[in-house]
């Protein structure tokens, strides 16, 4: 299966943010799944993809132009694409499944991209796994759920989200949706 992560390129983060990002790694690779990523060699992109080929999982980097010098060196392969909309666009194309680790705004379109293919797709059954450690995407969470309360919104069945507040959580829903792709 083709796990895509969307998370934070940025160096320094919180030590928790850093276990989260190799267990969800260290998980991938132990259970034979691809890691779809950005394919930067920085931050929580870098130590996902760092634990997904220490545990002998295959890593693929969607790296944009751009980007190209910041290209993670485990990577096994590499999707180079012309700019950041096109590496998203090739994630969202061939992902299996989505983890949202912490992030920012990057992070964040990714997110939202993906849910409104989902939601456009119709009946597109790929879910999205969100990493809501410290309640950090508790307002965005809670904008989507208002979101559906108003005409406005084509897409009215957030269950495609679901939600984790721990890595534990994270990795135990994780393994109930790779379990029922097979």
């Amino acid at each position: 299966m083709k796990i895509v992560v969307y998370c934070s390129s940025q160096e320094g983060l919180e030590e928790k943010y850093q276990q989260l990002a190799r267990e969800l790694g260290r998980w991938i690779g132990q259970h034979g799944h691809t890691l779809l990523y950005g394919g930067s060699n920085a931050g929580l992109m870098h130590l996902t993809a760092s634990a997904v080929h220490e545990a002998g999982g295959h890593v693929t980097g969607v790296i944009p132009e751009m980007f190209r010098h910041r290209l993670d060196p485990v990577c096994d392969d590499a999707v180079h694409t012309a700019n950041l909309g096109d590496r998203k666009q090739y994630m969202i194309e061939h992902g299996d499944a989505f983890v949202v680790l912490p992030g920012g705004i990057g992070t964040l379109d990714e997110w939202m991209s993906t849910l409104a293919v989902m939601t456009i797709g119709n009946d597109d059954p790929r879910p999205i796994i969100v990493a809501n450690l410290d309640g950090m995407y508790d307002a965005t969470l809670q904008q989507l759920v208002d979101m559906t309360h108003t005409p406005f919104a084509r897409g009215k069945n957030l269950s495609r989200t679901l939600v984790a507040t721990s890595t534990a959580t994270l990795l135990q829903i994780l393994g109930q949706v790779t379990a029922s792709a097979l």
